[in-house]
């Protein structure tokens, strides 16, 4: 493993994904400055947090977009099929483990029929004085 104290923020260490045994060890003064760091980057796949602080813990998971973490562990998320495990946004879409691995490489298609003798003149063009009195009534 190789620690790297306080890397460049803009370093490729801190911008890329990491696949190896290393970890960045950036410092902060303010638990404000971690929240800004992390929004201001692409979402993690991972958000690991290490805490006793019940009050940061919760601001962590209402404020921080991330995959799935821990709370006072790490990885164990990934080793449960039990759990679904994926990134949001540039770190992947979807899920994987068990039920969810299912559900991802699943295509649910949403459709609409209706019947042809059904159509309400109400949704086409021109818009009227009479069409718009008759949606105002059925939407109040």
């Amino acid at each position: 493993p190789t620690l790297l104290d306080e890397p460049n923020l803009d370093s490729s260490v801190m911008t890329d994904e990491i696949f190896g045994p290393i970890l960045p060890i950036p410092t902060y003064e303010n638990i404000n400055e971690v929240f800004s760091f992390i929004a201001s980057r692409e979402k993690p796949l991972a958000l690991y947090l290490f805490c006793n602080d019940k009050a940061l813990e919760q601001r962590v998971l209402n404020e921080l977009s991330f995959g799935g973490g821990c709370i006072n562990d790490t990885i164990v998320h990934v080793a449960t099929s039990h759990m679904g495990f994926g990134g949001v946004g540039n770190s992947g879409m979807g899920r994987y483990h068990g039920k969810y691995s299912f559900d991802t490489f699943s295509h649910k298609k949403s459709i609409v029929k209706k019947p042809f003798w059904m159509d309400i003149p109400l949704r086409y063009l021109p818009p009227t004085d009479l069409k718009r009195r008759l949606l105002k009534w059925f939407l109040r």
